[in-house]
């Protein structure tokens, strides 16, 4: 497919699926940090109510920094993968403190913040700031594996990047990504994602049966009250994961143990 034709294709489904969602109504960036981390590992569905409840909790930077973490994983619930909710009050914590209040607006700057990789600064730079920025997610690759990949199953990010640098619309990229994430996601959920041909591509194993499904359940219980590590074993009925969820959330610092009490970290 020549680069025109493809553009003129991913404006038309760009306009016919376009998804409404709070992060794009409002565009700051804070309010894409925190969108972001949340659909990292979550489908849009799960975190649009979720982001609404968290942005009501956690209106701006400031009001997430002066929050404390227990209060923070209390309103994370529900989304799994609790590090992020660390990652985002951290790097709240860090805009208040070192950068004075003023939310970064470079690459350098956003990847210093907890959590923030080099493909979620790209993502800010270009739906906060609206800056050509280059990054890869699964609904871009889908995009690119469907039109540009049709044999080959090792699918290098470095061909993408290169695809997506030629074909980029560098006067309105924020609405470009928008288009490239809809078509994309139309794509998956038709069946036709295929991306199982990139080389970056790993199964998201299940949760039912992990140690992470038993972190969650105890996130979930101590964000009720504390509780001793008898107490904590009996009402999740525990298991041979336990332990293993729970040595892992306590190094993790998501959860603490004083008084003989377990308790989301304060």
């Amino acid at each position: 497919m020549m680069n025109q034709e493809f553009r003129e294709l991913v404006w038309q489904k760009g306009r016919e699926l376009y998804r409404d969602m709070p992060w794009r109504d409002d565009t700051r960036p804070y309010f894409a940090l925190v969108s972001e981390l949340m659909l990292q590992q979550t489908q849009v569905d799960r975190v649009v109510p979720k982001f609404e409840g968290f942005i009501t909790a956690f209106p701006d930077e400031m009001s997430l920094a002066q929050a404390s973490l227990a209060d923070v994983l209390k309103h994370w619930q529900g989304l799994g993968y609790n590090r992020r909710a660390k990652y985002l009050h951290e790097a709240a914590k860090k805009i208040v403190t070192e950068f004075k209040g003023e939310f970064p607006s470079t690459f350098d700057d956003l990847v210093s913040l907890p959590g923030v990789g080099k493909n979620t600064a790209g993502a800010i730079l270009a739906y906060s700031f609206n800056q050509p920025a280059i990054f890869i997610e699964t609904n871009i690759r889908t995009v690119y594996l469907h039109h540009f990949f049709h044999d080959g199953t090792t699918i290098h990010d470095r061909e993408i990047v290169a695809l997506l640098e030629a074909t980029i619309d560098p006067e309105h990229p924020r609405e470009w990504y928008w288009a490239l994430m809809d078509y994309g996601n139309f794509l998956k959920r038709s069946g036709r994602g295929r991306l199982q041909q990139s080389k970056h591509y790993k199964k998201q194993t299940p949760l039912k049966g992990s140690v992470r499904e038993v972190r969650g359940q105890i996130i979930t219980a101590l964000a009720s009250h504390d509780m001793t590590r008898v107490q904590l074993s009996q009402q999740l009925r525990a298991d041979a994961r336990f332990e293993s969820a729970l040595s892992g959330l306590m190094k993790d610092g998501l959860v603490e143990e004083s008084a003989d009490k377990l308790h989301l970290t304060k």
